[in-house]
């Protein structure tokens, strides 16, 4: 279990900036590790409502983490908890959160996530390398029969953060696009599907 402050930069890519990306860092197919998050709300998106996201990540087989994020001055609170494959099971059949700190905090900030809901899945094929000060992310995601490419850039610093991944993107002549997080991108082709 743990909490952190989560400081990171992102920039959706095209298909061929992100072969580009690949190329230039010397990334194998082999490097990518598939993972599903699982993303959890209320009817009323009580969790949105406070800036924040619930989700299960699971990473294999056998590796599980529920992590609650809420939005901060600088960053996002971040709460990971490792689950037993059961405890995941168990909260994807019933929607009932796990004992642990999650829950601890969500009691202790009041929210009222009593009506969880599963509203889907979104899955993502992921390498992460060192990168200056941080933690450089390629993702190629897929959900709702959407995909999308993207760039994260994981920092303790914001202001050194910030200028760093703006001189990868000009490096490489990446034009800086407004990039919601997975959730919020999720929500967008997921209410899209609905009016359709």
């Amino acid at each position: 279990m743990a909490k952190e402050i989560e400081i990171e930069f992102k920039n959706l890519l095209t298909k061929e900036e992100f072969e580009k990306l690949k190329s230039y860092f010397k990334i194998n197919e082999s490097s990518f590790q598939l993972q599903t998050n699982y993303y959890f709300e209320t009817p009323d998106f009580a969790i949105k409502e406070h800036g924040g996201a619930l989700r299960i990540r699971k990473k294999s087989r056998t590796s599980f983490t529920l992590t609650l994020k809420i939005k901060q001055a600088v960053g996002h609170l971040e709460i990971n908890q490792k689950i037993s494959e059961p405890e995941a099971s168990a909260m994807l059949k019933t929607y009932i959160l796990p004992e642990g700190e999650v829950k601890e905090y969500i009691k202790e900030a009041n929210l009222n996530l009593n009506s969880l809901v599963l509203i889907g899945d979104l899955t993502t094929n992921r390498v992460e390398l060192p990168y200056e000060d941080g933690l450089l992310v390629l993702d190629h995601s897929t959900y709702l029969n959407h995909e999308d490419y993207e760039l994260e850039f994981e920092v303790t610093d914001e202001n050194i953060g910030k200028q760093q991944f703006i001189n990868l993107l000009e490096k490489h002549q990446i034009p800086q696009r407004k990039t919601l997080n997975k959730i919020r991108r999720f929500f967008n082709v997921k209410q899209g599907h609905q009016a359709n």
